[in-house]
């Protein structure tokens, strides 16, 4: 379950204005800390993108930036960042982008079950808003418990 994962010390807020590769780095920090990731999974991230990686972009303002774990991915980890003026990327505005999330999993098992709960989270109007009208990582983490247990 995502609420397993997305603890307080991985949830960030920033209102600085930040371009798509500050906010990449940004969302994994909290990932790379905790030893998680290496640096290298981060830089993969970054070169994916720039390669013409508008693929994180979920759609609705939400991107899931991710790496394929043998590039550094030590432990199935999640972090999210929500921005106060969107960070679209490659800098095109239709991939205009206000909340991240930073993904790395280890094995097909982890991916799949931890995709399914982000998945299903994310497919909730009411719920993605919420995310976003949230004022601190507790009220994130209250937020997904609460749709988990709905379900």
């Amino acid at each position: 379950m995502l609420s397993d994962l997305l603890t307080e010390e991985k949830i960030r807020f920033s209102t600085d204005k930040l371009d798509w590769r500050e906010a990449v780095t940004l969302v994994a920090r909290p990932l790379l800390d905790a030893g998680d990731v290496t640096p290298g999974y981060v830089q993969a991230m970054l070169e994916s993108i720039a390669s013409g990686g508008t693929y994180i972009n979920l759609g609705h303002g939400i991107a899931l930036a991710h790496a394929r774990p043998e590039n550094g991915a030590v432990r199935t980890a999640i972090s999210m960042l929500r921005l106060a003026e969107p960070a679209p990327l490659l800098g095109r505005p239709e991939h205009a982008v206000d909340l991240y999330f930073c993904f790395a999993a280890v094995d097909a098992d982890a991916h799949m079950s931890a995709m399914a709960s982000l998945a299903r989270i994310l497919s909730d109007a009411q719920t993605r808003q919420a995310l976003r009208d949230a004022a601190s990582a507790p009220d994130v983490i209250k937020l997904i418990t609460r749709f988990e247990e709905s379900q």
